[in-house]
């Protein structure tokens, strides 16, 4: 794989382990964000070595949000540029073809906020904290994401109040799949991603792609979208061994997994 300053990772039974580390406290900067669009494009590292990928820190934070030194240059200017590189970031992690799951302790404000909420689902250390401080700092971004995350009313008030929340807080109203204590927080973020993993690489794929295509729609033109999917799946290897498994009530065995070991 390529040579990157702030991202690590690591590949085992189908699951990457990418580890964001920008010490302190993971302040993403442009060329963090770069790497990041790079790592999670669909012919990026990610996506060709694995079948889902666990997005984690180093250090005690997630990422408490964007290089404010870099914000201090920031002009109207130079904005547009600057902010195709961060938004390229988010969406190559929304738009990775394999699943994300967020390994998410201490802050996750802002760019980090944005980065978790890009992910499919969330993990969360006890005591995480996440929030949109971009009303404090006089910027705007993250409240789409946020909305991701929790509903409207929330939405509202901690964009306005700029005021963070608990990850106890953010799992009582479902945003979380679940809080551990820290020490926890990589191994139950990869039990999950190992539940995703055990299914065919292609119908994940799939699968991906059909859940980034419907958040927009409505329920019918989403699910003629997914029928759609279906029908394009149908016809591939994988999708006719599940069906056989299931109905011979025996563990699968993917054609594509079986042409990729040899």
């Amino acid at each position: 794989m390529a040579s990157y300053d702030y991202l690590s990772w690591s590949v085992e039974d189908g699951v990457t382990t990418v580890t964001m580390d920008r010490p302190p406290v993971n302040a993403v900067d442009q060329q963090m964000y770069r790497e990041l669009a790079a790592a999670f494009a669909p012919d990026g590292p990610v996506a060709r070595t694995s079948k889902a990928v666990v997005l984690t820190s180093a250090g005690r934070h997630f990422c408490a949000g964007n290089d404010l030194g870099e914000f201090a240059t920031l002009t109207p200017d130079n904005a547009g540029g600057r902010m195709a590189e961060v938004r390229g970031a988010f969406f190559a992690i929304q738009d990775c073809p394999i699943p994300v799951i967020g390994a998410v302790r201490g802050a996750a404000f802002g760019t980090g906020l944005a980065i978790a909420a890009s992910c499919d689902f969330v993990i969360a250390a006890a005591g995480a904290r996440f929030g949109t401080p971009e009303v404090s700092v006089g910027v705007m971004g993250g409240a789409r994401h946020l909305a991701r995350l929790v509903p409207e009313p929330w939405v509202r008030w901690m964009y306005l109040t700029a005021e963070p929340v608990t990850a106890e807080q953010l799992h009582r109203l479902g945003s979380l799949i679940a809080v551990v204590p820290d020490d926890e927080l990589l191994e139950t973020a990869l039990t999950h991603a190992r539940l995703v993993s055990r299914h065919s690489g292609v119908i994940l794929r799939m699968a991906k792609r059909a859940l980034n295509g419907i958040e927009a729609m409505n329920l019918q033109t989403g699910y003629v979208f997914e029928q759609g999917l279906t029908g394009e799946l149908s016809g591939t290897p994988d999708s006719a061994e599940a069906r056989a498994a299931t109905l011979e009530r025996r563990d699968p065995r993917y054609p594509s997994e079986l042409r990729a070991d040899h």
